[in-house]
Protein backbone atom coordinates (compact mmCIF):
# COMPACT_ATOMS: atom_id res chain seq x y z
CA UNK A 1 0.00 0.00 0.00
CA UNK A 2 1.17 3.51 -0.80
CA UNK A 3 2.21 5.42 2.28
CA UNK A 4 0.00 8.39 0.58
CA UNK A 5 -2.86 6.09 0.52
CA UNK A 6 -5.80 7.62 2.78
CA UNK A 7 -8.24 4.65 3.05
CA UNK A 8 -7.58 3.33 6.81
CA UNK A 9 -8.40 7.09 7.57
CA UNK A 10 -11.13 6.40 5.40
CA UNK A 11 -12.46 3.66 7.04
CA UNK A 12 -12.08 5.39 10.57
CA UNK A 13 -13.55 8.74 9.13
CA UNK A 14 -16.54 6.74 7.86
CA UNK A 15 -17.36 5.13 12.09
CA UNK A 16 -16.90 8.67 13.33
CA UNK A 17 -19.00 9.71 11.13
CA UNK A 18 -21.97 7.30 11.81
CA UNK A 19 -21.75 7.89 15.27
CA UNK A 20 -21.46 11.62 15.58
CA UNK A 21 -24.68 11.90 13.12
CA UNK A 22 -25.87 9.08 15.01
CA UNK A 23 -26.20 11.01 18.52
CA UNK A 24 -27.00 13.94 17.35
CA UNK A 25 -29.98 12.95 15.46
CA UNK A 26 -30.83 10.73 18.71
CA UNK A 27 -30.56 14.08 20.89
CA UNK A 28 -32.51 16.96 18.47
CA UNK A 29 -34.96 14.39 17.00
CA UNK A 30 -36.74 13.39 20.62
CA UNK A 31 -39.84 12.34 18.48
CA UNK A 32 -38.48 10.57 15.41
CA UNK A 33 -38.92 6.94 14.91
CA UNK A 34 -35.72 4.63 13.93
CA UNK A 35 -36.96 4.32 10.24
CA UNK A 36 -36.95 8.47 10.23
CA UNK A 37 -33.83 8.50 12.14
CA UNK A 38 -32.29 6.30 9.99
CA UNK A 39 -33.27 8.02 6.32
CA UNK A 40 -32.26 11.08 7.96
CA UNK A 41 -28.91 9.88 9.38
CA UNK A 42 -28.69 8.60 5.62
CA UNK A 43 -28.77 12.04 4.29
CA UNK A 44 -26.28 13.91 6.80
CA UNK A 45 -23.32 11.05 5.65
CA UNK A 46 -24.42 10.43 1.60
CA UNK A 47 -21.82 10.93 -1.24
CA UNK A 48 -23.43 14.08 -2.13
CA UNK A 49 -23.48 15.29 1.39
CA UNK A 50 -19.70 14.62 2.03
CA UNK A 51 -18.81 16.15 -1.46
CA UNK A 52 -20.10 19.63 -0.91
CA UNK A 53 -18.49 19.83 2.85
CA UNK A 54 -15.45 19.08 0.83
CA UNK A 55 -15.64 21.36 -1.69
CA UNK A 56 -16.19 23.56 1.17
CA UNK A 57 -12.32 22.76 2.27
CA UNK A 58 -11.27 22.86 -1.36
CA UNK A 59 -9.89 19.26 -0.73
CA UNK A 60 -9.78 18.60 -4.15
CA UNK A 61 -6.65 20.77 -5.00
CA UNK A 62 -5.26 18.31 -2.19
CA UNK A 63 -5.56 14.91 -3.81
CA UNK A 64 -2.69 13.18 -4.78
CA UNK A 65 -4.10 11.41 -8.22
CA UNK A 66 -2.66 9.62 -11.07
CA UNK A 67 -2.03 11.51 -14.34
CA UNK A 68 -4.98 9.56 -15.85
CA UNK A 69 -8.02 10.27 -13.37
CA UNK A 70 -6.52 13.83 -12.72
CA UNK A 71 -6.94 14.24 -16.35
CA UNK A 72 -10.41 13.29 -16.29
CA UNK A 73 -11.77 15.00 -13.65
CA UNK A 74 -11.25 13.68 -10.59
CA UNK A 75 -10.56 16.13 -8.65
CA UNK A 76 -14.25 17.10 -8.74
CA UNK A 77 -15.62 13.52 -8.36
CA UNK A 78 -18.01 13.49 -5.97
CA UNK A 79 -16.58 9.98 -4.58
CA UNK A 80 -13.14 11.07 -4.21
CA UNK A 81 -13.94 13.82 -2.29
CA UNK A 82 -16.50 12.07 0.18
CA UNK A 83 -13.35 10.00 0.42
CA UNK A 84 -11.16 12.93 1.36
CA UNK A 85 -14.00 14.51 3.64
CA UNK A 86 -14.05 11.49 5.72
CA UNK A 87 -10.20 10.77 5.69
CA UNK A 88 -9.92 14.61 7.22
CA UNK A 89 -12.35 13.72 10.08
CA UNK A 90 -10.55 11.00 10.91
CA UNK A 91 -7.48 12.87 11.54
CA UNK A 92 -9.53 15.38 13.51
CA UNK A 93 -9.95 12.28 15.57
CA UNK A 94 -7.22 11.24 15.90
CA UNK A 95 -5.38 14.44 16.62
CA UNK A 96 -8.16 15.83 18.89
CA UNK A 97 -10.62 13.59 20.19
CA UNK A 98 -14.24 12.84 19.54
CA UNK A 99 -15.37 16.06 20.75
CA UNK A 100 -13.74 18.24 18.63
CA UNK A 101 -14.38 15.81 15.40
CA UNK A 102 -18.20 16.02 16.28
CA UNK A 103 -18.40 19.70 16.12
CA UNK A 104 -15.80 20.19 13.07
CA UNK A 105 -18.31 17.77 10.86
CA UNK A 106 -21.70 19.70 12.57
CA UNK A 107 -20.36 22.89 12.38
CA UNK A 108 -19.83 22.50 8.25
CA UNK A 109 -22.80 20.86 8.08
CA UNK A 110 -25.16 23.24 9.38
CA UNK A 111 -23.36 25.38 7.06
CA UNK A 112 -24.38 24.20 4.02
CA UNK A 113 -26.52 26.48 1.57
CA UNK A 114 -29.56 23.66 1.75
CA UNK A 115 -31.11 20.71 3.34
CA UNK A 116 -29.65 17.87 1.25
CA UNK A 117 -31.85 15.32 0.18
CA UNK A 118 -31.62 10.94 0.64
CA UNK A 119 -30.54 10.03 -2.31
CA UNK A 120 -30.46 6.28 -0.86
CA UNK A 121 -32.09 4.87 -4.00
CA UNK A 122 -31.21 1.34 -3.68
CA UNK A 123 -32.37 1.18 0.00
CA UNK A 124 -36.35 3.08 -1.81
CA UNK A 125 -36.12 0.53 -4.18
CA UNK A 126 -35.56 -2.09 -2.26
CA UNK A 127 -38.66 -1.19 -0.36
CA UNK A 128 -40.83 -1.05 -3.50
CA UNK A 129 -39.88 -3.95 -5.00
CA UNK A 130 -40.50 -5.96 -1.86
CA UNK A 131 -44.14 -4.93 -1.63
CA UNK A 132 -45.02 -5.32 -4.81
CA UNK A 133 -42.81 -8.65 -6.43
CA UNK A 134 -42.12 -9.78 -2.85
CA UNK A 135 -38.19 -10.01 -4.15
CA UNK A 136 -34.63 -8.48 -3.41
CA UNK A 137 -33.42 -6.28 -6.11
CA UNK A 138 -29.70 -7.67 -7.81
CA UNK A 139 -27.68 -5.58 -9.75
CA UNK A 140 -24.92 -6.68 -12.43
CA UNK A 141 -22.54 -4.08 -13.16
CA UNK A 142 -19.51 -4.04 -15.03
CA UNK A 143 -17.11 -1.46 -16.01
CA UNK A 144 -15.19 -0.63 -19.21
CA UNK A 145 -12.53 2.41 -19.89
CA UNK A 146 -14.09 5.50 -21.37
CA UNK A 147 -11.06 7.70 -22.71
CA UNK A 148 -8.86 8.42 -19.58
CA UNK A 149 -11.50 7.41 -17.29
CA UNK A 150 -13.80 4.10 -16.14
CA UNK A 151 -17.44 4.11 -16.58
CA UNK A 152 -19.63 1.40 -14.55
CA UNK A 153 -22.79 0.56 -15.91
CA UNK A 154 -24.90 -1.06 -13.98
CA UNK A 155 -28.90 -3.41 -14.75
CA UNK A 156 -30.81 -3.92 -11.64
CA UNK A 157 -33.57 -6.98 -11.83
CA UNK A 158 -36.28 -7.98 -9.46
CA UNK A 159 -36.74 -11.00 -11.06
CA UNK A 160 -36.10 -11.94 -14.78
CA UNK A 161 -36.90 -8.77 -16.37
CA UNK A 162 -34.86 -5.52 -15.85
CA UNK A 163 -36.15 -2.83 -14.14
CA UNK A 164 -33.86 -0.23 -14.73
CA UNK A 165 -29.94 0.47 -16.34
CA UNK A 166 -27.14 3.45 -15.03
CA UNK A 167 -24.19 4.97 -14.86
CA UNK A 168 -21.83 5.88 -12.76
CA UNK A 169 -17.96 6.93 -12.18
CA UNK A 170 -17.81 4.21 -9.55
CA UNK A 171 -19.96 0.54 -9.06
CA UNK A 172 -21.86 2.51 -6.27
CA UNK A 173 -22.85 5.39 -8.63
CA UNK A 174 -23.70 3.15 -11.32
CA UNK A 175 -26.59 1.10 -9.02
CA UNK A 176 -27.61 3.96 -7.28
CA UNK A 177 -28.27 5.30 -11.20
CA UNK A 178 -30.43 2.21 -12.28
CA UNK A 179 -32.15 1.89 -8.62
CA UNK A 180 -33.25 5.64 -9.45
CA UNK A 181 -34.50 4.86 -12.95
CA UNK A 182 -35.82 1.43 -11.82
CA UNK A 183 -38.23 4.09 -9.54
CA UNK A 184 -39.37 6.38 -12.05
CA UNK A 185 -40.10 3.21 -14.04
CA UNK A 186 -42.23 1.76 -11.31
CA UNK A 187 -43.75 4.58 -9.67
CA UNK A 188 -42.85 7.49 -11.74
CA UNK A 189 -41.17 9.64 -9.27
CA UNK A 190 -37.60 8.53 -7.24
CA UNK A 191 -37.98 11.68 -4.85
CA UNK A 192 -40.10 8.98 -2.46
CA UNK A 193 -41.09 5.65 -2.29
CA UNK A 194 -44.11 4.65 -3.19
CA UNK A 195 -46.69 4.17 -0.57
CA UNK A 196 -48.23 0.53 -0.48
CA UNK A 197 -51.26 0.12 -2.73
CA UNK A 198 -54.46 -0.60 -0.44
CA UNK A 199 -55.66 -3.99 -0.75
CA UNK A 200 -59.47 -4.63 -1.98
CA UNK A 201 -61.53 -6.26 0.18
CA UNK A 202 -63.59 -8.68 -0.89
CA UNK A 203 -67.95 -7.37 -0.36
CA UNK A 204 -69.26 -8.67 2.65
CA UNK A 205 -71.35 -11.84 3.06
CA UNK A 206 -74.99 -10.78 3.69
CA UNK A 207 -75.06 -12.19 7.17
CA UNK A 208 -77.70 -14.96 7.78
CA UNK A 209 -79.92 -15.60 10.72
CA UNK A 210 -78.62 -18.00 13.27
CA UNK A 211 -80.56 -21.91 13.46
CA UNK A 212 -83.30 -21.95 15.74
CA UNK A 213 -82.24 -23.42 18.40
CA UNK A 214 -85.02 -25.27 21.67
CA UNK A 215 -84.40 -23.15 24.52
CA UNK A 216 -84.19 -25.49 27.32
CA UNK A 217 -84.63 -24.39 31.30
CA UNK A 218 -81.93 -25.48 33.50
CA UNK A 219 -82.31 -28.27 36.09
CA UNK A 220 -81.81 -27.46 39.30
CA UNK A 221 -78.79 -29.47 40.71
CA UNK A 222 -78.91 -32.18 42.86
CA UNK A 223 -78.68 -30.91 46.91
CA UNK A 224 -76.04 -33.26 48.57
CA UNK A 225 -76.76 -32.88 52.41
CA UNK A 226 -73.51 -33.11 54.60
CA UNK A 227 -72.96 -34.93 57.41
CA UNK A 228 -73.62 -33.82 60.57
CA UNK A 229 -70.14 -32.94 62.55
CA UNK A 230 -69.50 -35.33 65.30
CA UNK A 231 -68.25 -34.27 68.49
CA UNK A 232 -64.59 -35.87 69.04
CA UNK A 233 -63.95 -37.50 72.76
CA UNK A 234 -61.09 -36.44 75.18
CA UNK A 235 -58.36 -38.08 73.86
CA UNK A 236 -59.80 -39.53 70.56
CA UNK A 237 -57.06 -38.61 67.90
CA UNK A 238 -57.71 -35.63 64.87
CA UNK A 239 -58.81 -37.56 61.61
Amino acid sequence: MSPRDNERLEYLGDAVLQLIAAEYLYKHHPGATEGELTQTRSAMVNTNTLAQLAEQLGLGGYLYLGKGIAKGGGRSLKSLLANAFEAVLGAVFLDAGYDAAYHYYLDRYRALPSPVRDENFKGRLQQVAQERFGATPVYDSEGARVGNRREYTSVVFAGAEPMGTGHGATKQEAEQDAARAALESLTGSATKPEKPARSRRAPRKKAQPPPSVALVAPQPAEVVPLPEPRSRQFGEPIE
